[in-house]
């Protein structure tokens, strides 16, 4: 089945399409047909288009809205010079999108229909920063393609909707959350899930066995303790900007810390939470860049300390994490880590791993330092646990929950 993943943000919308079936997905065989993004949309917006087997072009077109890029996607896809086996529109059999918050109502990838798209509307309040531009997407491919090709939402908060009330429920007045639903929902669910899956497929584990702690670090950032395949707990809260430290958000802090700013800098309680997505992270401390790659060379070629000090307390702060993961689980198989820095910055994995040794978690750095966005073990062999690095995959997933969902297979594990 040819299921077109769409992944739309406020100006920009990034899509894959791929092939998968039954069949594919027993036996890891799926087909990445093609991939990209239109980033800028509302002007001249700048396009990354890549077919299977060929290096990606970068162009640039105005393109208005959500809709006109689905549409240029779509027109992509199916003419000669793309080179992707599909020729007509109908050849594109269902889309999968991801959408951020489910909240308590979307606890499984779900067929989108009106009923459904209404609820994902009654939750942009819980997340007005990406709810809105998810809809945005359906609606543009609702349109693009006819009522005919079915659409499927994958939320981001469904695989956490395992969490116990221990775990997401915060020490607030209990009618918060009966009125207002205020608790932990946490995010990047799809990610944790995928590595999760991949932990288990590369070591024959049994997911009712196995315990793991899996670290997505990217400019968003998030913590997962895994037992049983079922989230146990997870980092990011009521919002993504709970938790570990990210690019440009603060991660945990003293909520009393918003009013003192708000009145010291004369800033509204909006101002002060745009501060603290936007221009906190890696980015506030720092005072340079919110990219770890950059700040990584700040601190090697130059010796800046601003620098060494945002890679410091990112790191330490995944530290602390992992300990509370490791508390919460009674130990684990596995820490694995996924997402861009997780994946490709061996220096950011060795000082999160560094004097953990007495909880039996040693790092081989030679396996380290040449697992760069590949999969890889990279622990050493006097490790009690085992550290993994495993590339994330969510577009993956999405067709993948697609497929099931249209098709009326059971949900995966």
């Amino acid at each position: 089945m040819h299921i077109l993943v769409l992944n739309a943000g406020s100006s920009s919308l990034k899509f894959q399409l791929i092939d998968t079936d039954e069949s594919a997905i027993e036996r890891s065989s799926d087909v990445r047909l093609a991939r990209g993004q239109i980033e800028r949309i509302g002007g001249e917006a700048i396009l990354t288009l890549e077919a299977q087997g060929h290096a990606p072009r970068t162009s640039t077109a105005s393109i208005r809205d959500h809709g006109a890029a689905v549409n240029y996607i779509i027109a992509w896809l199916t003419g000669d010079e793309s080179g992707v086996p599909i020729r007509k529109v109908s050849d594109i059999e269902a889309v999968g999108h991801r959408v951020v918050h489910g909240g308590e109502r979307f606890t499984e990838s779900t067929r989108i229909d009106d009923a459904v798209i209404g609820g994902i509307e009654a939750l942009i309040e819980l997340a007005p920063l990406h709810n809105p531009h998810n809809l945005r997407g359906i609606a543009a491919a609702r349109s693009a393609l006819g009522p005919g090709v079915p659409q499927v939402a994958v939320f981001d908060t469904a695989f956490h909707h395992s969490l116990p009330d221990t775990a997401y429920l915060y020490a607030l007045p209990y009618q918060l959350y009966r009125r207002y639903g205020v608790r932990r929902y946490g995010f990047h669910g799809t990610s944790h899930r995928y590595v999760a899956y991949r932990y288990r497929q590369l070591t024959g584990r049994a997911a009712e066995s196995t315990r793991i702690v899996t670290l997505h670090l990217g400019n968003g950032a998030s913590a997962c303790a895994i037992a049983g395949g079922h989230s146990v707990d997870t980092s990011m809260g009521f919002t993504p900007l709970e938790g570990l430290v990210m690019g440009t958000r603060s991660g945990d802090l003293d909520p009393a810390i918003l009013e003192f700013i708000s009145l010291k800098e004369g800033l509204s309680l909006s101002d002060v939470d745009t501060m603290l997505n936007k221009q906190s992270g890696l980015l506030g401390v720092s005072g340079l860049t919110a990219d770890m790659r950059e700040l990584l060379a700040e601190e090697r070629e130059n010796g800046d300390r601003r620098a060494r000090l945002a890679i410091d307390v990112f790191c330490y702060r995944v530290k602390k994490y992992l300990g509370a993961y490791l508390a919460a689980l009674n130990g684990a198989d596995a820490i694995v880590f996924a997402g861009g820095i997780g994946e490709r910055s061996p220096d950011v994995r060795a000082r999160v791993c560094r004097g953990l040794d007495w909880l039996g978690i040693a790092i081989d750095p030679t396996a380290n330092a040449a697992a760069i966005g590949t999969e890889g073990r990279i622990d050493a062999s006097a490790s009690r646990v085992e550290l993994w690095v495993i590339p994330t995959d969510e577009e993956l997933l999405i067709a993948r929950d697609t497929w099931r969902v249209v098709t009326g297979a059971p949900a995966a594990a």
